[in-house]
């Protein structure tokens, strides 16, 4: 009798065990499609984001390129820019303000046309975008400004809220040094 009772103890825990089995892969199913719906309004919801935020900044360089100021409806005011290497531009700007009036403006006052950009590529990863272009002018001697420029942005929300960039700053002070400001 005391092995009947076991046997039967031990086959009630093996029905319960499979019925929970059973009532688990009912559930997972479920449960699979739901993180994968998930996942896949996840994955639209970024690629709109991506699309979205790369058609901003094209549409900014291509202002830009017609000479139009873009900068104040491109950048959030609390921007953080970064620029690096080294040299006296380099470094991290914490406001639009602070980037325009201490990286931007010692050069943009030296140059008698405004740089044009030429993009050669535009790389978008949902909030992120990188710019590969090239940027030419002429300072107030008359001389030519180029530059190749890379440049990261964080997007959010349509603003550039984190920025990194990569430039020839031997290039950039070299106008900062050998150029009168225009007269404002």
């Amino acid at each position: 009798m005391t092995i009947l009772r076991t046997r039967h103890r031990v086959a009630g825990a093996s029905r319960t065990a499979l019925i929970t089995l059973a009532l688990l892969s009912l559930s997972l199913p479920d449960a699979a499609i739901a993180t994968t719906t998930a996942t896949q309004v996840q994955a639209a919801d970024s690629a709109a984001i991506e699309r979205q935020n790369r058609a901003i900044v094209e549409a900014a360089f291509e202002k830009w390129r017609g000479g139009t100021y873009v900068f104040a409806e491109l950048l959030a005011p609390d921007v953080v820019w970064m620029i690096h290497g080294s040299g006296p531009v380099a470094g991290t700007y914490r406001s639009q303000k602070d980037f325009i009036e201490q990286a931007s403006r010692p050069l943009t006052s030296r140059l008698a046309t405004p740089v044009v950009p030429e993009v050669h590529d535009i790389f978008a990863d949902g909030d992120t975008i990188i710019i590969r272009f090239d940027g030419t002018a002429t300072t107030t001697s008359g001389a030519p400004y180029r530059n190749q420029f890379v440049w990261i942005f964080e997007m959010k929300d349509g603003l550039v809220v984190n920025a990194e960039a990569f430039l020839d700053l031997v290039a950039y002070q070299q106008v900062v040094d050998n150029n009168a400001p225009r007269s404002q």
